[in-house]
């Protein structure tokens, strides 16, 4: 008789959705299908509306990343009209990122992957959850809201709201970073590089006892998709680049991501699937995200980082399929981004009032913006008429890089749970707490 199993979704952010895993009667794993609603009405309620009005609309998109879809249909939208920020500009909006991305990472690593690590993944799933966490490591716990609450409030002091930013315009930004606001969050930033540190220090030992099921469990070798710029680590510019399963790299001007890229909609989803179809390399699934930047990145932005990427390189190699790793990619991440904030916090530059173009026409011609969001690469393409209204708008977020990718990992771990038996020898670390 054929079972099925399914798993409800944590959030339905973006179309992130749930787990079904179908068995046989022999045991052996026949289909695992991570079903998402991943729809693409943004696309068509934007068809009409002015292009300045996009970047407005396309933030209700995602809750977690609303800064990355203000900010790159922006990006698009100077691309096809052919407008240049001024530098203040530029820094506010690298600033702005870089706040989304520090509040992101530490959400990400405190409330949805931590109490699975610190009470141990058998531990009852009513304990497994930030609340208990907080209660039982309450001083991590007020350490994990402070660094939350300046990210929010950061992205809030610059966007002018911490979730659907309106900050941004086509030309630049609204308004530069007040002097005293500036000076404010400064007076908090040694203190927020310490938490980073302290929290990487949980991370690594988090790594060290999960050792067995990191380098054993999930390791499917696959494609990646990053952006860097120059080769540098860089959420706001930069190319997209290819990782090859062997660690070769490839890099694509933004422009050109047709010939880097596909998509199609398989029978059993209504998701859309990605694959990479390069000229001179074969067909193959790909995957987006943090541990995907760190394999396409020669190094990362800051010091800090870069040493912690060494050291991550040393333990797993070059390049990394370990999809556990994943959780140590982001803390890198989250060590740039909190370096990179004090860095542009500390920039005259960000006070600047000339933050913005004023001369702007718009014109007929098509753009591209392309960000790297706190779960993988986001990328818009707009085409815009003489009048400035958007013909026809194509979006690729991070659920259409990562479902195909998520769904071979999923299969792979399911066989080897049902099928292999590998779980069953690996050594599991006594929870932290209980």
């Amino acid at each position: 008789m054929v079972k099925e199993i399914e798993v409800e979704p944590v959030t339905r952010l973006e179309g992130h959705g749930g787990l079904r895993l179908t068995l046989g009667d022999d045991g052996k794993v026949q289909d695992v299908q991570f079903n998402v609603t991943s729809t693409r009405f943004f696309e068509k309620f934007c068809e009409g509306r002015y292009c300045e009005h996009v970047p407005r609309i396309t933030p209700r998109i995602c809750g977690i990343c609303p800064i990355p879809h203000h900010l790159t249909p922006t990006k698009a939208v100077e691309d096809a009209w052919n407008v240049k920020i001024p530098t203040p500009a530029l820094k506010l909006r690298q600033l702005l990122m870089n706040a989304k991305q520090y509040s992101s990472h530490i959400l990400h690593f405190y409330a949805l992957a931590a109490p699975d690590f610190l009470l141990g993944p058998m531990a009852d799933p009513a304990l497994r959850n930030v609340v208990h966490v907080i209660n039982k490591m309450p001083e991590v716990g007020a350490m994990a809201m402070k660094m939350m609450d300046f990210g929010q409030k950061l992205c809030a002091a610059i966007g002018g709201k911490s979730v659907h930013p309106i900050s941004a315009i086509v030309g630049g930004m609204k308004k530069s970073l007040d002097e005293d606001i500036r000076d404010k969050f400064l007076k908090e930033i040694d203190e927020q590089i310490e938490f980073t540190k302290k929290t990487v220090e949980i991370g690594l030992k988090v790594v060290e006892d999960y050792w067995d099921v990191v380098a054993n469990v999930g390791v499917v070798p696959t494609y990646y998709l990053g952006m860097t710029k120059n080769g540098i680590h860089d959420i706001y510019n930069g190319d997209i680049r290819i990782v090859t399963p062997e660690g070769k790299k490839i890099d694509y001007n933004v422009h050109n991501y047709l010939d880097a890229l596909g998509e199609h909609i398989p029978e059993h989803s209504y998701a859309t699937h990605m694959y990479y179809k390069p000229a001179g390399y074969p067909e193959g699934i790909y995957r987006a995200n943090c541990l995907a930047m760190i394999n396409a990145a020669d190094k990362m932005a800051t010091p800090l980082a870069d040493d912690a990427l060494k050291a991550f390189r040393d333990k797993v190699g070059q390049i990394s399929h370990h999809t556990f790793a994943y959780h140590w990619a982001r803390l890198i991440e989250t060590v740039e981004a909190i370096e990179l904030i004090k860095k542009y916090l500390e920039d005259p530059d960000i006070c600047n009032p000339d933050c913005k173009t004023l001369d702007i026409e718009p014109r007929e011609g098509q753009g591209i913006g392309v960000t790297e969001a706190p779960r993988g690469l986001l990328l818009y393409h707009i085409w815009s008429d003489a009048q400035g209204i958007c013909k026809k708008l194509n979006l690729l977020v991070a659920t259409n890089h990562n479902i195909a990718g998520i769904e071979k990992s999923l299969m792979h771990v399911a066989k080897q749970i049902f099928e292999d038996k590998a779980l069953e020898g690996l050594k599991l670390p006594d929870p932290w707490i209980k």
